[in-house]
């Protein structure tokens, strides 16, 4: 930085009160570490990301039908703080004013998420266009403030109907009812919509929903978690299949009707780990591979080879569903590009013992030891979340990885970012400096990896807006913008939000 803090703390509270902020904050030069947009290709998108039930809000109100979420929010002890996202930041009413953010911030796109209770509240059938309004509202607004629409079909929330009616993603039935769902959005939105995406992270939808449990629809073994039902040896990997079979499903029906008319590409939005050895030991490296596999490999492999990973059909056998013949041809090649949310890096060792529990699960499955130092330093600088460390390199490491293991496909960060504490307060919480240096090291690894040849097209910071955090509720803040709880939800970008503004506007 090169101005001291008590200045910028001056001129940020200032900024506070003022109309125009964006004047005092472009008179301060932040340190962007060489980077500017003018160092990417032509056409390198920069965008921001979002899902619809961390900030529409609106829950249960202009038709939409409830999602697996809702109930879940309601049970005392299952947010932080007991809170809710029935109104979170409200973006059902002020689309206009986060757009118009966008692009004085001079991001090129957004990724956001419909959500499939809004469109079809039963999750199939009856059809609420009060709901199909408000996306064609949004991505109108978008498209006329020069903000390329980057839609996400699912994020997390299930139609409640379909889990109540055949447990959602255990049921092949999800196949066909998805499929029926993402075909009704192309064909409403994809004239429009150039760029689309079937799930994202489906692997903490299976680990989370069905492993351990802790997010809906809360399914485990009762020797994993606190479930009243499920079985995390056996339900992630029937879930995690369902879950391909949908995108693949989704994938066709656009491939084959829709793609050359409307010309756009569809996708899947992918979470991943950079998993470093914590020795240089043939042991410690095959825990890494092992937690890549069971990670990224999991969905990425099949999509690109038409089945698992060796290392997963060999520790987890039975258990593992196997792809028919017919279907490895619908899943193989199924993505035009992937998106991959990318964080953190963690050390990973092998634990030296098997496991004789007679309950398997798909964590234990790994049969990997996690660290976050090593030798007493840690892995990086922690953020306010207990997972996530500032370990740049792991972006470079990650993102060539992929380009070797994969065959070097069209990929594009689509998530990344790190979080303070809820509870920072104004002005203190505009001075986000650790946001920027995370995004100046992450950046500037995802550019070296460029250099080195690996097929990335565009970055996506998480997110535009502190929102609700899931589990954490609010008190997780993620955003480059700061929203005022107790305030009207008043949007104050913070210094992050400046940092983009001047790499980005600078051609």
């Amino acid at each position: 930085m090169r101005a001291p803090k008590m200045v910028l703390l001056f001129v940020i509270s200032v900024m506070v009160c003022m109309a125009e902020a964006e004047e005092f904050a472009d008179t301060i030069k932040l340190d962007t570490g060489g980077l500017s947009r003018a160092k990417f290709p032509q056409g390198f998108v920069f965008g921001t990301a979002t899902s619809a039930y961390q900030v529409e809000g609106m829950t249960n109100k202009y038709g939409r039908g409830p999602c697996i979420w809702d109930p879940f929010v309601k049970l005392p002890g299952s947010i932080a703080d007991n809170d809710t996202a029935d109104v979170t930041v409200d973006q059902y009413h002020r689309y206009k004013e986060d757009i118009d953010l966008m692009t004085k911030l001079k991001f090129d796109a957004y990724r956001f998420s419909i959500s499939w209770s809004r469109i079809f509240p039963e999750g199939t059938g009856r059809v609420n266009w009060e709901g199909v309004a408000y996306y064609n509202r949004l991505i109108d607004y978008m498209i006329e403030k020069g903000i390329t629409p980057y839609a996400n079909l699912y994020h997390y929330d299930l139609p409640l109907t379909l889990q109540e009616k055949y447990l959602g993603f255990l049921s092949d039935q999800i196949v066909n009812d998805y499929a029926d769902y993402a075909e009704f959005c192309f064909n409403m939105f994809g004239d429009r919509v150039k760029n689309w995406f079937t799930f994202n992270e489906p692997r903490i939808i299976a680990a989370l929903g069905f492993d351990s449990g802790i997010n809906p629809p809360s399914r485990c073994s009762k020797a994993i978690g606190n479930c009243t039902a499920g079985n995390s040896g056996t339900e992630p990997y029937i879930a995690a299949h369902n879950l391909i079979l949908s995108h693949a499903a989704a994938a066709q029906r656009y491939h084959e009707k829709y793609q050359k008319t409307q010309k756009g590409r569809i996708g899947i939005l992918l979470d991943f780990v950079w998993y470093e050895p914590l020795t240089r030991s043939k042991d410690d490296n095959y825990a890494a591979q092992r937690a890549r596999d069971f990670h990224l490999g999991w969905f990425l492999n099949p999509i690109m080879y038409g089945e698992y990973p060796r290392t997963m059909q060999e520790i987890v056998g039975d258990r593992l569903p196997k792809f028919t013949e017919e279907q490895v041809k619908i899943v193989k090649g199924s993505a035009d590009l992937f998106g991959v949310n990318l964080y953190t890096a963690f050390y990973m060792y092998d634990p030296h013992y098997q496991s004789t529990s007679k309950v398997f699960s798909y964590q234990q499955d790994w049969n990997v030891g996690f660290a976050y130092d090593k030798n007493g330093v840690p892995i990086g600088q922690r953020a306010n979340s207990f997972w996530l460390y500032n370990v740049p390199w792991g972006m470079y490491k990650a993102l060539t990885y992929i380009k070797e293991r994969y065959g070097n496909p069209t990929i594009f960060v689509s998530e990344n970012g790190m979080d303070d504490p809820g509870n920072v307060t104004l002005p203190e919480g505009l001075y986000d400096t650790t946001r920027i240096n995370y995004y100046k090291g992450y950046i500037s690894e995802l550019k070296k990896a460029m250099d080195d040849g690996v097929n990335v097209i565009g970055y996506f910071a998480w997110s535009i807006l502190d929102n609700f955090e899931w589990r954490s509720g609010y008190t997780s803040r993620f955003g480059i913008v700061y929203i005022d709880w107790k305030n009207n939800l008043k949007r104050i970008p913070k210094l992050s939000a400046y940092w983009f503004r001047q790499i980005l506007g600078n051609y």
